[in-house]
């Protein structure tokens, strides 16, 4: 149940990119990192051009897009190699959608605690429990 927030810049305006930027994310989190993608929750924001620095100056200006990719899963659910193919996949696929990207775009794949996350008014950890009693 993971949930991906994206935001992004691009030096011109393209409405298209939300829907695409929306399913890479959550192809990526299936492909990459074996997650389900009917519970996969993605919010995909624009950002202002003007508000985005990087070393004081906006990447727009330099004809460059940003992004910046939140991936919340449940920890322990996934091992670093797959985490580490999931952020060069991230990187690949959002320089494919926004074209030349600055090398500061980031990509946090956030492992909370299952105690501590959950969907539906129940945590992961309580989930997994239901699902194993015994």
């Amino acid at each position: 149940m993971p949930m991906i927030i994206v935001r992004y810049v691009t030096p011109m305006p393209r409405p298209d990119l939300r829907p695409r930027i929306a399913e890479l994310a959550a192809r990526l989190g299936a492909d990459k990192l074996g997650k389900d993608r009917s519970v996969t929750a993605v919010l995909v924001e624009e950002a202002d051009p003007k508000g985005w620095f990087i070393g004081a100056k906006n990447p727009t200006d330099e004809g460059l897009s940003a992004f910046w990719m939140d991936f919340t899963i449940t920890a322990g659910t996934n091992t670093k190699a797959e985490t580490t193919a999931f952020v060069k996949a991230a990187f690949e696929g959002m320089e494919a959608l926004l074209g030349r990207l600055h090398e500061e775009c980031y990509v946090l794949v956030h492992a909370a605690d299952g105690d501590a996350y959950g969907y539906g008014g129940r945590t992961q950890n309580g989930r997994w429990a239901a699902a194993h009693p015994g």
